[in-house]
């Protein structure tokens, strides 16, 4: 199994996280061209730079010709104002990536700080949706981009007391934010890991100035994203978590832990703006083939059982509400047949959940369906090893699953989404597409 481990000493923010994607072996033209297919007016600067003798990879992002500042660094420049971070009347925390912008040195263009007017109405959350939906990316990266986008929007409708689709993003649905978030989606798919796995993350301390005013360190939407997971502080005290990069850890990462056991096969390096005395500010991405310790057939991980009886749901809303489900996160979601009180047909709803995911799914089931009550119980589930590999067909390339047990492999199946799309975008048959993916899979195993 491919697993990918997120050394998180000095933190995590959008733009480590792509550094470190780019350092690790990710495309730095598949991030250029996935900023042209956002069609936002972006570019992205990748550069080498050293961050306490570690040589790492940054990447800029210019909006407008512009050049994004972490917010600090902004206010230290700029002096507290509320020019670029007004607050709307539904509230926001603020992103690493809007604290303000230089002139590009390239001399492009030279904007403006953007004033109060021009930010008293920000984007919501089905502006950003469209956006997204409209480039031309894969479906699996474009879920990822919004689930990370969900994440800061519950974290802030949580924060405000308000609802998600109240919640318009001044900061985190700025060009930038946008540009980091979709990044980072289409970049960790490249990567084929099968699981994210983080490290305790290094909050940082003190305080960070916002249009909020002086705000302690997590600001509020990091701590709220960072719920159940371990964090500390250590060394300067400045913000070293940001929001982005909470939500980035909290939509890909399935579980917290120490370094593990693999074989490696290759890291990067992601560069901070900031250069430290006492530590380098990196954020470090470790990838490799998990270890199979001896006898170890499966992997072992305890998940949430969610559970409703449904008697009154039109089969057109429970699909709805299936579908719902699975983007914002569910492991699996199935109903099967059952027969209520006083004999009325019915449905049983079972969703499969990671543990920290399950209360805002528990919500999503009250929000969607009819029911009065959801049953909740933790299991032990056992999984095959998993990994992916890519098989060019007539019609372009296509991922296949493939689950694996003390190495060797006892199944294998076409990525559905792949093929769906190449299916509707060729005008072909969607079982073609399966059927060719298939065998070019086994001709591949065969020649191996």
């Amino acid at each position: 199994m491919r697993i990918a481990y997120l050394d998180c000493f000095s933190g995590i923010s959008g733009d480590m996280f792509l550094g470190a994607l780019v350092d690790a072996g990710v495309s730095s033209k598949l991030l250029v061209e996935t900023v042209a297919a956002l069609d936002v007016g972006a570019r992205l600067e990748i550069s080498r730079v050293v961050r306490g003798g570690i040589a790492a990879t940054k990447v800029d992002v210019y909006s407008h010709g512009e050049k994004d500042l972490p917010r600090e660094v902004f206010w230290e420049q700029r002096g507290h104002g509320h020019s670029h971070e007004h607050s709307h009347s539904h509230g926001h925390e603020h992103n690493e990536h809007v604290g303000g912008r230089v002139p590009d040195p390239a001399g492009t263009s030279q904007r403006p700080i953007p004033t109060h007017s021009e930010h008293e109405h920000g984007r919501g959350l089905k502006e950003i949706w469209q956006i997204i939906e409209k480039a031309a990316l894969s479906g699996t990266a474009k879920a990822i981009a919004i689930r990370i986008f969900e994440a800061l929007g519950a974290a802030e409708a949580e924060i405000h007391n308000t609802s998600i689709e109240s919640v318009h993003f001044h900061e985190v649905g700025a060009v930038d934010a946008m540009v980091d978030i979709v990044c980072a989606a289409v970049g960790a798919e490249a990567l084929g890991i099968d699981e994210w796995i983080c490290s305790p993350l290094n909050v940082g301390g003190g305080t960070v100035k916002c249009a909020h005013g002086t705000l302690p360190v997590p600001a509020p939407a990091t701590l709220k994203l960072l719920r159940d997971a371990p964090v500390y502080s250590l060394g300067p005290q400045v913000e070293l978590v940001t929001p982005t990069g909470a939500a980035i850890v909290k939509t890909l990462a399935t579980r917290f832990d120490s370094f593990p056991a693999m074989k490696i096969e290759r890291a990067g390096y992601g560069a901070g703006t900031r250069d430290f005395d006492d530590h380098p500010n990196v954020l470090r991405l470790t990838i490799g083939e998990a270890a199979q310790t001896a006898g170890a057939r499966t992997l072992h991980e305890m998940i949430t059982v969610l559970e409703a009886n449904l008697d009154d749901l039109s089969p057109q809303v429970l699909a709805y509400a299936a579908e719902k489900l699975l983007a914002d996160g569910a492991l699996d979601v199935f109903s099967v047949p059952v027969q209520m009180k006083k004999g009325r047909p019915g449905a049983l709803l079972t969703v499969l959940s990671k543990t920290e995911d399950a209360e805002r799914l528990t919500k999503m089931i009250f929000a969607e369906t009819t029911t009065l009550g959801v049953r909740r119980r933790e299991e032990q589930r056992q999984t095959l090893a998993r990994r992916w590999e890519t098989v060019k067909t007539s019609w372009g390339d296509v991922r296949i699953k493939i689950a694996s047990m003390n190495g060797s492999i006892s199944n294998y199946a076409p990525e559905y989404e792949d093929c769906r799309a190449l299916a509707e975008a060729n005008h072909v048959p969607l079982k073609a597409v399966l059927e060719e993916a298939t065998q070019q899979y086994l001709r591949f195993q065969r020649k191996a």
